[in-house]
């Protein structure tokens, strides 16, 4: 279905796929997954891509209703600063379109880091990597998979 499925398929994780039409006139891809499929927004995680000091692209996973914290993500990342990673970086690195890229599957690995709210809930969901379609995880397929980190990565909310 995608490399997405794939990865988590491969690994033996448990999940569950939901599909949804897809609006392309949506600005916040996260936002109309949660209202489309009737989630709370809360347990809806975007992934998200920045680039650190070093030059070294990774991957945020943080709620849909925050904002990345960049300076939390250096911290545990272990270097003074990170911005977001451009678009065309992002989809290139990943394989997958902006409001598609998942965790998983991404073209070239990438360290991972989970806002730790995560751990809060027994069911999270990300894009399964294509817009229209998320997967229902456990938190723990973070780390089974990607080896992630969790660490508080949010400031602010994103209504």
């Amino acid at each position: 279905m995608t490399p997405a499925i794939d990865a988590l398929s491969a690994d033996e994780q448990e999940f569950r796929i939901l599909e949804y039409a897809h609006n392309a006139a949506a600005e916040n891809y996260g936002n109309e997954a949660a209202d489309q499929l009737g989630l709370n927004p809360s347990h809806v995680f975007k992934t998200l891509l920045a680039e650190l000091q070093s030059g070294e692209i990774v991957v945020a996973v943080v709620p849909v209703t925050s904002l990345l914290d960049l300076k939390a993500l250096s911290k545990v990342a272990g270097v003074k600063k990170a911005k977001m990673a451009d678009v065309s970086v992002a989809e290139r690195r990943t394989g997958y379109v902006v409001g598609g890229i998942s965790p998983f599957g991404q073209v070239r690995p990438h360290r991972t880091f989970v806002d730790d709210s995560a751990l809060l809930y027994s069911e999270v969901f990300v894009s399964g990597g294509k817009r229209g379609l998320e997967v229902a995880i456990s938190p723990s397929s973070f780390e089974g998979v990607l080896g992630a980190i969790y660490a508080p990565l949010t400031g602010g909310k994103n209504e």
